[in-house]
């Protein structure tokens, strides 16, 4: 397993946890953790591929500390001042390349976020399948604070909370908190600190119950779902079931079902 700097990585059986380690930053982004994030994305989509029976069910990210992720780090956005045109285009593109990583990561994911979610953070868990967040977080779109704006998370935002939510929050800037999180549409659950570990436990056990092949086609589906013409959308859906109808997984699930036994593939 690689080592790295600014997270932590570590797949305990079932289980991937991606930590954010730079508590002393709130956890913003600099181009290190940014490379080291998609490197540890990289990692564990490919033990997917390696055969999804032997990978992880589930990831979840999360945030040393009291913050879950500040945005950008100021360092680093004080060296872009210095980019040319190209330069700033290709930092924004790895950013965009990692956010598409953890977007497109074949099994679920899981925010837990233990504290405040600002910039490009709200990048993260707009990319992750299920967000829990703990009661009191702060949430913001801070970036027009800064004179520039939400461009490259939007990509990801938009299909989250649609155009309303964005056009409130994309151009005030406002911190708003967890329950107005989860009343657009960022944020499913919203807990006491203390109830998030049981959450985020809760939420990874009723994803242990579920073929891992049919989760990733379920995931995929929604993805492609939302970009496809409808008819596109209907042929890509009775192709996907067709293939899962024939696949082992399938077999074995709906067999189990049946007569009435516990499937193989049930952790």
């Amino acid at each position: 397993m690689s080592t790295y700097t600014r997270l932590r990585l570590a797949i305990d059986g079932p289980v991937a946890r991606i930590t954010l380690a730079r508590p002393d930053v709130r956890n913003a982004f600099d181009e290190l953790l940014i490379a080291e994030l998609t490197q540890a994305l990289g990692e564990v989509a490919r033990s997917f591929e390696a055969g999804p029976e032997r990978a992880p069910r589930a990831l979840v990210l999360t945030g040393e500390g009291t913050t879950f992720c500040a945005g950008a780090d100021m360092n680093w956005m004080r060296r872009s001042v210095g980019f040319s045109r190209e330069e700033n285009e290709a930092d924004a593109a790895r950013f965009a390349s990692m956010l598409r990583a953890l977007d497109e990561l074949p099994i679920p994911t899981v925010a837990r976020v233990n504290g405040a979610c600002l910039g490009g953070g709200m990048g993260l868990i707009s990319c992750c399948d299920i967000v829990a967040a703990a009661e009191g977080a702060d949430f913001g779109f801070t970036e027009v604070r800064l004179g520039i704006a939400p461009a490259v998370i939007s990509a990801f935002v938009l299909p989250k909370i649609g155009a309303s939510g964005a056009r409130r929050y994309f151009l005030t800037g406002e911190i708003f908190k967890a329950e107005e999180a989860k009343a657009i549409g960022l944020v499913h659950e919203v807990v006491s600190p203390e109830g998030l570990d049981q959450a985020v436990g809760r939420i990874v056990e009723a994803i242990f119950g579920n073929g891992p092949r049919a989760v990733a086609a379920a995931k995929r589906l929604i993805r492609e779902g939302l970009a496809l013409r409808r008819d596109d959308a209907i042929a890509n859906a009775v192709r996907t079931i067709a293939s899962l109808r024939a696949s082992p997984e399938g077999q074995e699930g709906l067999g189990a079902f049946l007569e009435k036994r516990r499937p193989a593939w049930k952790r």
